[in-house]
């Protein structure tokens, strides 16, 4: 009996043991990763987008548009939700750690814009545009849009806003050679309500439609 309890007394001793240093191990563990918050710009408008003043007659009569993909840099061509701190470094672009847009803005950003142009004309891309121009011997005005800036520019540790900045070129194809129909750069700032991620894509997403707005009139009134 004496030899039976010591033989067991080691292995008594041994879960024990275990379980000690199972516990231990447990708060050893590597936390869980924070996940990773994904946003866009919203729904967009749900009714129809009015016909701006220097408009004329049905989105029919409106002759077709090519959108090609829009030009973003390096930088912005990613979908890292991005801020400027210009009153430490204004040179430097950071990345909100947990925040992400669910496309690259430069993506969003057509989206958007595609949508407002699609309620006054018939919009294309360009390999739409070549096959009616095979087709129909005519290819229609050309948009090129390339993404300058696109962050939550703080001028100040309270005081932020989305700021996106573009450049736009309409362009009509001719037998001699493309001619440029205009060119601008559209550049606007919306408040941010907070001074963080969320803040600064509220701030964003506003700041987007209000350049897709400036521009689809500016388009309008340069055909």
């Amino acid at each position: 009996m004496n030899q039976a309890r010591s033989r067991l007394r080691p292995l008594a001793l041994g879960l024990g043991l275990g379980v000690v240093l199972g516990l231990g191990g447990c708060g050893a563990l590597p936390e869980k990763p924070a996940r990773v918050t994904l946003y866009d710009f919203g729904p967009g408008p749900l009714a129809a987008v009015p016909a701006s003043p220097g408009a004329s007659g049905p989105a029919s009569a409106l002759p077709p548009l090519t959108l090609p993909e829009i030009d973003a840099n390096a930088r912005l061509d990613g979908t890292q939700l991005l801020y400027r701190l210009a009153y430490a470094d204004a040179n430097e672009l950071r990345p909100y750690g947990q925040s992400r847009w669910s496309l690259p803005p430069a993506q969003l950003l057509r989206q958007r814009l595609r949508d407002a142009l699609a309620a006054r004309r018939t919009v294309l891309d360009t390999q739409e545009a070549a096959t009616l121009a095979r087709t129909e011997g005519r290819a229609p005005d050309t948009l090129r849009v390339s993404l300058e800036e696109f962050s939550h520019y703080f001028d100040a540790p309270g005081h932020s806003a989305g700021l996106v900045r573009l450049r736009a070129t309409l362009v009509r194809g001719a037998p001699g050679g493309d001619r440029v129909l205009g060119q601008r750069v559209f550049t606007v700032r919306q408040p941010a309500p907070s001074a963080d991620a969320p803040g600064g894509v509220k701030a964003l997403a506003a700041a987007s439609d209000a350049v897709v707005a400036e521009l689809v009139g500016w388009v309008e009134q340069s055909r």
